[in-house]
């Protein structure tokens, strides 16, 4: 039998269904089962009575009722007939007889919502309406003020900053490291956000604090820590994730410093990568280590760690007064996509006593994939490890994890006791408050997300798509490696899906004067992506590193994306930069 999806529910038990419509049905079912009497209010904002007809519609077929916006599809568009412009927040629920005010503003908002996701994923619209900051500003009325505004008010400003946001979900978007939009995703957001609770007890997050539990387990196993093993949270950043690195690090060295600070413990050292991510230096400017006691270790031509026995050799070498204390490889640099030797820098951790850490928030997602894992070998090696799910996996922003191999260490490093929040005589295991072990006291539910998409998807879903997105890059780079006007800022296939290479328009293609060529060159990235802004087609992203002038950094992660939308892109780098 046909199912009438949404109109469905409760028919299984009502025997004179057949004769009624699969409305009038559902709604006498949902008057029986829904309590407060929200079944019969929903049937009377759907203006189907139990005892009246619908009222037929006296539009002909063809004609659009009066007061529609008459696109005829999900639509943003503003229609009156909802009387919001007289209605107020504090008419909504907890409001008495707030609940249909409610329902009808929130069925508004969501229809400005799916009109604005259909929207993203159309080639034909632009990724970007581009207004400068000051236009923006005097073109609308962003202002606070001590009135309060009108529900209708509230509806057109929605529509307005969905109206100005960068559609990141559109397939032509490449500007950031996480891009795309997943439904199941998304879902789970909404969710998230209507149960709105915190992530510090499991006497106010139960089953989110049990995936949390679940989830970090199953990362865990994908490392390949023994039985799984270890600890983990999720936080509000790589950058985050990364300092929680470093702070334990420094506790499983010098565990007095939690107590007596840094005048205890000798001047550290930790060493990384000259392409690392800044957020190591940040973080040891934040724990009071210092930006000078990392030491950036110099890259070979692909821009992984060169000769690493012999470059960390430095940690038994190191200034006098210096304790070495922290190493983080980097899977995934940000903006070249490459990937440090693990297992070497694994074998001189081991060898000097010194934490390592693998910095995988753009390339940990690798761990998805048969093909690609092997780029992470050494990995399960590692005391800790970054892993940011809303790259590669697009998971909605924000969802960070930190995964730690020895367990109780974080609980050790961090936990304060606060009485009123982790009392030691509740009555279920206190080892599910996990607030403890955590640098916050509020803590927001980033694992839903990922534990709906995971199970919608599957391993081999997110496989699927990120083995995609990196074949999406390989065909870049063969398009362009031999392609006039274009060069390659390093040689060889990229690791990841990050492709960086210079555009070479024809006025300067063939100058002979390099450093006139250089001195040019530098400009055309800025022009174009200018371009793309005002135009609106795409967005990939640009920037110098070293010596090196402006360069276009092509990351892809977007499951939208396709073969034709990198054909696309490399179209229209070419039409905007013809001219420079």
């Amino acid at each position: 039998m046909a199912s009438h999806g949404f109109w469905s529910f409760g028919a299984e038990n009502s025997d004179d269904n057949r004769s009624q419509s699969p409305a009038r049905a559902w709604c006498q079912a949902a008057a029986q089962k829904f309590t407060g009497g929200i079944g019969s209010k929903l049937c009377a904002l759907l203006n189907v009575g139990e005892g009246d007809k619908a009222p037929e519609s006296s539009t002909k077929p063809g004609e659009v009722a009066e007061k529609s916006c008459g696109c005829n599809q999900p639509c943003s568009c503003s229609t009156d007939n909802q009387g919001f412009s007289d209605l107020y927040s504090t008419d909504l629920l907890p409001a008495t007889n707030g609940d249909i005010k409610t329902m009808t503003f929130l069925q508004e908002v969501v229809n400005i919502l799916l009109a604005y996701i259909v929207e993203s994923f159309d080639r034909s619209t632009k990724v970007i309406d581009f207004h400068y900051p000051n236009e923006l500003l005097q073109s609308n009325n962003w202002e606070l003020s001590d009135e309060p505004e009108t529900l209708d008010d509230i509806l057109l400003s929605c529509r307005a900053t969905l109206k100005y946001a960068i559609k990141t979900a559109h397939p032509r978007y490449f500007n950031q490291l996480s891009t795309g939009l997943d439904m199941v995703g998304l879902a789970a957001d909404w969710l998230t956000s209507t149960a709105n609770t915190n992530m510090f007890t499991y006497e106010v997050a139960p089953v989110f604090v049990l995936l949390e539990y679940v989830t970090l387990k199953k990362m865990r196993e994908m490392i390949g820590w023994p039985e799984r093993r270890g600890d983990g949270i999720f936080s509000p950043g790589g950058a985050i994730s990364n300092m929680y690195a470093m702070l334990l690090a420094r506790f499983k060295m010098f565990p007095e410093v939690k107590e007596k600070g840094m005048s205890s413990v000798p001047r550290l050292a930790a060493f990384t990568s000259e392409h690392s991510h800044f957020s190591i230096k940040k973080g040891a400017a934040a724990l009071g280590i210092g930006t000078e006691s990392v030491i950036l270790i110099k890259a070979d031509e692909r821009y992984r760690n060169m000769q690493i026995s012999k470059e960390l050799k430095a940690i038994s070498h190191v200034v006098t007064g210096f304790v070495p204390f922290f190493v983080s490889a980097t899977a995934g640099t940000t903006v070249y996509g490459a990937f440090d030797p693990l297992i070497a820098i694994a074998d001189i951790c081991k060898k000097h006593g010194v934490w390592m850490h693998v910095d995988g928030a753009w390339g940990g997602s690798l761990l998805m994939s048969r093909k690609h894992r092997w780029k992470l070998n050494g990995v399960e090696r590692a005391d800790s490890v970054t892993w940011n799910p809303h790259k590669m996996m697009s998971v909605p922003l924000q969802c960070s994890a930190l995964l730690v191999k020895e367990e109780g260490l974080m609980q050790k490093c961090n936990q304060m006791q606060a009485c009123y929040l982790f009392q030691q005589d509740k009555h279920y295991d206190l080892s599910y408050d996990t607030g403890d072990k955590a640098l916050q006291c509020g803590r927001h539910v980033d694992i839903f997300k990922l534990w709906l998409m995971w199970r919608a998807k599957g391993t081999i879903g997110f496989e699927a798509q990120i083995d995609k997105c990196l074949e999406l890059s390989e065909y870049l780079y063969n398009k362009i490696k031999d392609r006039e006007g274009y060069q390659m800022v390093f040689d060889g296939k990229p690791q990841h899906t990050n492709v960086c290479f210079w555009y070479l328009p024809p006025g300067i293609r063939y100058l002979e004067d390099k450093e006139e060529k250089m001195r040019r060159l530098h400009k055309v990235a800025p022009v174009i992506k200018a371009r793309m802004m005002e135009y609106g087609t795409t967005m990939v992203s640009y920037q110098p590193q070293g010596d090196k002038v402006n360069f276009f950094r092509m990351v892809i992660s977007n499951p939208a994306a396709t073969f034709e939308d990198i054909d696309f892109l490399i179209e229209e780098i070419e039409r905007l930069g013809q001219d420079l």
